[in-house]
């Protein structure tokens, strides 16, 4: 088995899906053998293209909040690995808004990575591609209501909304989820970063 280094250093010369992407590819991934958190989201969007750094953005910011997590902790390997559904930027969907991650790109990077990931005690399942992707019959009927039954999937996996601001309204909607999940979700994410020092 190739090792992490290795294995990293041919994501970042994949060019799986590159005759898809519309800004070609720049996969943008962030891992560490050592990390007891890993966020599985979906794929980057302009500003991490651009950047090369995941999360880089409003979403970023909103997720640090979920957590409790400050730019130093989360940007930490060591601490919070970062492996989107889709390592690249997939373009824009013609109704607004970024297209689905590829497809080809978790079920080829992902068995290949996640074993070396032995550190990893919970996963954090960011959006409905994420939650297809490792729940796949487990997940319930609706994003909402696998969130909401966050604790059927615990230890391994945390299912949360995708943190844009199209998550405005549904938050609006569901106020267990500020109220109940993220102050559990933060106490968890502490917990497990507390073992790292």
């Amino acid at each position: 088995m190739p090792s992490l280094p290795a294995l990293l250093a041919e994501v970042r010369a994949c060019r799986l899906c590159a005759a898809h992407l519309p800004l070609g590819p720049r996969p943008v991934v962030q891992l560490d053998a050592a990390a007891p958190i890993l966020i599985i989201g979906q794929a980057p969007g302009t500003k991490v293209h651009e950047t090369g750094i995941p999360f880089n953005d409003p979403s970023g910011d909103r997720l640090r909040e979920w957590l409790g997590v400050d730019r130093e902790t989360f940007y930490d390997p060591a601490k919070i690995a970062l492996m989107p559904s889709g390592f690249c930027y997939p373009g824009r969907a013609d109704k607004g808004g970024d297209l689905p991650p590829r497809k080809e790109c978790a079920p080829h990077w992902h068995p290949r990575l996640r074993p070396h990931l032995a550190g990893v005690k919970l996963t954090l399942l960011v959006g409905q591609y994420a939650q297809a992707h490792y729940l796949g019959r487990a997940r319930k009927r609706t994003l909402g209501e696998t969130v909401r039954a966050w604790q059927d999937y615990l230890p391994d996996f945390w299912p949360t909304p995708h943190p844009s601001w199209r998550v405005n309204l549904w938050l609006k909607k569901n106020p267990w989820f500020e109220a109940d999940a993220l102050p559990a979700l933060r106490i968890r994410v502490s917990a497990l970063l507390k073992e790292t020092r």
